[in-house]
């Protein structure tokens, strides 16, 4: 219930002084590429529930017709404004709204897409699940993007098991740390 109610005000405070960040992006991928400004795909959440999330939009509008799940660093199907927007993870922000549905947590292990089931086993499955997914999670505090399959999964895993209020405050602390780090260079 505090880790919920912790969610609703943070998110609620973000989205209120990031709102002109987040106009100014919706406009820049409009006038770059185009329409939808958002992006939504089903994930699944807490109890493997699916869920639609929602990004800004930093690919080209048919990118799935024209390529493989995963992104590469240099992949052509990014747009020019797409790379600034993942580089500085303004293309998450559209997940606060994710966050006041109750889909997801500010902190929690990333969600899957549901084809990535068939890379766990039943009971890793079930544990990563048994928590909200989050807009930052262990993973991306320890690592920002540069985790292995292994490492993700681990500190998946590891937040699951040892999750909390004071755990939460800590991983956006280090999240914070990682993206002013990333983004010096």
């Amino acid at each position: 219930m505090a880790k919920r109610l912790f969610d609703i005000v943070l998110a609620l405070l973000a989205l209120l002084l990031l709102s002109p960040l987040m106009i100014a992006a919706a406009l820049a991928v409009w006038l770059d590429s185009g329409r939808p400004v958002l992006f939504a795909q089903t994930r699944v959440g807490r109890a493997t529930q699916p869920f639609r999330l929602y990004k800004f939009r930093s690919m080209v509008v048919d990118a799935s017709q024209r390529g493989p799940y995963n992104t590469s660093q240099n992949d052509p199907r990014i747009t020019r404004v797409g790379r600034f927007l993942r580089r500085t993870s303004i293309d998450e922000l559209p997940q606060l709204l994710n966050v006041l549905r109750g889909d997801m947590s500010l902190v929690g292990p990333r969600p899957d897409v549901p084809a990535q089931r068939a890379n766990y086993t039943a009971e890793q499955w079930a544990l990563r699940h048994r928590v909200r997914p989050g807009i930052t999670g262990l993973a991306q505090a320890l690592y920002r993007s540069s985790a292995t399959p292994r490492q993700r999964l681990q500190a998946d895993l590891d937040y699951a098991r040892n999750h909390g209020l004071l755990v939460d405050l800590r991983i956006i602390g280090l999240t914070v740390v990682q993206l002013f780090r990333r983004n010096a260079n």
